[in-house]
């Protein structure tokens, strides 16, 4: 993974450095610093409290930082942004698909009505176009004109995660932030699900920031892997390194978690009932 250090100014992509957030007496994230080249994938692993979600929500300015920088092209994002105009163009440049995108669709609108409500926001576009380019985004999903039609609540959990990116993809972002996107589905259409964001990531040149606990769906996603515990980065490198040749015993750990032929859950508990402070 190129370093903040070799990292020149003007490069293409989002540069982390020292970030830093404290809640009450409680460090959240502890002076993590990573980049995301323009066009790659980051997978951000780690078990929950590790700080992975507090990460992604700085970066898209739902949490504010104590300290440390977020620059995107070179720009900094760190500082609160001033206005609608240009929380709006924030926005436009990092978007993000939550675990349960029910939570953020209206569930009286259609599906098409949710992607058009985006483009209205975000463009200058007139009704005819808007409810048009909706029905690219959704048809670039998988999803058709019955689902164009129906609520959120008609769907299923796979098809709402469709939506999700749809409405995310309408304001043509920089980089896609994944928060446990195909945690709470099935396997078979997590698998379907992770085809769509490569093919997509092929298409379109997007930059992706994976937030997962689950590291069987990693090596399908991910061309880097960085793994946080309790806030600090324990360990980083490519996706067939970390995963292959894992050099940090957390990272290890978290790996021997993972069910295979011949697995048993006896392991696991056994190294989680001890203290990892030492890890």
């Amino acid at each position: 993974m190129t370093t903040t250090e070799d990292t020149a100014t003007g490069t293409k992509g989002l540069v982390v450095e020292g970030l830093h957030k404290t809640f009450g007496h409680h460090t959240a994230v502890d002076r993590v610093s990573f980049t995301l080249p323009a066009g790659t994938s980051l997978a951000l692993v780690g078990e929950s409290g590790s700080g992975k979600t507090t990460v992604a929500r700085m970066l898209v300015g739902l949490e504010i930082p104590d300290a440390g920088t977020v620059r995107l092209d070179g720009r900094d994002r760190s500082p609160r942004s001033r206005g609608r105009a240009q929380r709006l163009a924030r926005a436009r440049e990092i978007q993000m698909v939550f675990q349960d995108p029910y939570l953020s669709l209206d569930p009286r609108a259609t599906v098409s009505a949710s992607v058009a409500q985006v483009l209205k926001l975000h463009t200058d576009l007139d009704p005819a176009t808007r409810r048009a380019r909706a029905a690219e985004l959704l048809d670039r999903v998988g999803l058709g004109e019955r689902e164009a039609a129906a609520r959120p609540r008609r769907l299923s959990g796979g098809q709402r995660q469709r939506v999700a990116i749809a409405r995310a993809l309408a304001v043509e972002p920089q980089i896609l932030v994944l928060d446990e996107a195909v945690a709470a589905l099935d396997v078979s259409i997590q698998a379907q699900i992770l085809e769509l964001l490569a093919t997509i990531r092929r298409d379109t040149g997007i930059s992706y920031l994976f937030v997962t606990h689950d590291l069987a769906v990693v090596r399908h996603i991910a061309d880097e892997v960085l793994v946080l515990h309790s806030g600090r980065v324990v360990e980083t490198g490519s996706t067939s390194q970390v995963l292959d040749d894992p050099r940090h015993t957390y990272t290890q750990r978290l790996l021997d978690s993972v069910p295979r032929r011949g697995w048993t859950p006896g392991a696991t508990s056994s190294w989680r009932s001890r203290d990892l402070g030492n890890v």
